[in-house]
């Protein structure tokens, strides 16, 4: 087996940017040029009429099948995914009872498009964050306040907060994730004062993360998110709506049978997981790990490639442990403590946004997250394992 060294870890091998992270290097496309798409980019546009109206359906059944060949660029595909995913799910979700098949004009571009960027047909977090944003001035920083959506389900105020949360969220990670590779270098060196200084740089990413998220409830309200955002991002696998999944027509590779994919979810998201693996933060065997290892196939495989190589590659946690550097120690500490921190808000928002609500659907349950798990039991325990790896 070839041995795999710290120096190969070059970020942008990843599609990783130090400045950004795990958002693209480029903008987001706000639009696709070509007017062949007109259609696509007419029926996202108008989506919260037509979900108001409930008539998304019959509009989608309407729409000339376009093929996807005319699409250049993996920008331009990203555009793509982000527009028919919105729309699938507007389709599938919008009206009395879910339907059960996504019609051939919807479902194979779909699929194509699923197939290029190397993750599911189905609304992921790469197209429900990272790929969704633009800003209001060019030259200044990816944050509250210079952001906002390029697409909505509804529109308003909290669901347009909802997501921004996590857009901010992922460029303040970037300081922490352009260390990674400093981090094990000097890990494997031996070079501790280097190590202190990457490792101090992540505890105050981190910080400055769990500030963005304490935002949340200034513009998100939890009655608003549970009824109003919460709906159209559930997935079809483990979703009792659902049960058996919903069936692309057209798909050839599907042989006309249901398919079952999980929800949009920011357990989607690369930056948890990849700060885990620096710091050999570690997580017992249960229902939600072999979830968390699922939620991988739905990022872009690039960052999961990273996250991978990251685990695979960090002995910086045995270092510190072995070093007997209280410096050291403490830094690490705080990394984990901010991670810890990181979660244990994210629980207390389950809670407050989800569990404690008033279930009034069957399609939107308080039980089940949006990517199908009980998550208040292991959300819970995940929180507990990441505080528990503190080296005293």
């Amino acid at each position: 087996m070839q041995t795999l060294h710290a120096d190969e870890l070059r970020l942008d091998a990843y599609e990783v940017s130090p400045e950004r992270g795990f958002l693209p290097a480029d903008d987001p496309l706000p639009y696709l040029e070509d007017p062949y798409y007109a259609p696509w980019e007419q029926i996202a546009g108008d989506l919260p009429k037509l979900l108001v109206a409930r008539k998304i359906r019959p509009v989608v059944e309407a729409t000339p099948r376009l093929t996807t060949e005319r699409l250049q660029t993996n920008r331009e595909r990203r555009r793509a995914m982000m527009l028919l995913s919105y729309i699938g799910h507007a389709y599938v979700w919008n009206g009395d009872t879910p339907a059960e098949r996504i019609p051939t004009n919807l479902a194979q571009p779909w699929y194509e498009l699923s197939e290029h960027l190397g993750r599911p047909p189905v609304l992921s977090y790469a197209s429900y964050a990272l790929d969704n944003w633009r800003r209001l001035d060019p030259n200044a920083p990816i944050e509250l306040g210079n952001i906002v959506l390029l697409q909505n389900f509804l529109a308003g105020l909290d669901e347009e907060w909802f997501i921004l949360i996590h857009v901010d969220i992922e460029a303040k990670a970037a300081r922490a994730i352009r260390q990674i590779p400093t981090a094990i270098r000097a890990a494997e060196a031996g070079d501790l004062p280097t190590l202190t200084d990457a490792l101090a740089e992540v505890a105050a990413a981190l910080e400055a993360m769990y500030a963005v998220l304490a935002r949340m409830p200034e513009a998100c309200d939890p009655y608003i998110y549970y009824h109003r955002v919460r709906p159209y991002i559930h997935g079809w696998k483990n979703n009792p709506a659902l049960p058996n999944g919903v069936v692309y027509e057209g798909v050839e590779a599907y042989g006309g049978q249901p398919q079952q994919f999980r929800g949009e979810t920011g357990a989607q998201s690369s930056i948890i997981p990849t700060l885990d693996g620096l710091l050999g933060i570690q997580h017992a065997d249960d229902p939600l790990k072999t979830y968390l290892m699922e939620m991988r196939l739905y990022m872009p495989p690039a960052h999961r490639q990273f996250l991978e190589a990251v685990e695979a590659r960090s002995r910086v946690r045995e270092v510190v442990q072995a070093s007997g550097d209280a410096n050291l120690r403490a830094v690490y500490n705080a990394c984990v403590d901010g991670v810890q921190r990181f979660r244990a808000l994210h629980l207390e928002y389950a809670a407050l946004y989800i569990y404690k609500q008033q279930a009034k659907d069957a399609k939107n349950p308080t039980r089940v997250g949006t990517g199908g798990t009980p998550f208040m039991k292991y959300l819970k325990k995940h929180r507990d394992e990441s505080g528990a790896h503190r080296l005293e």
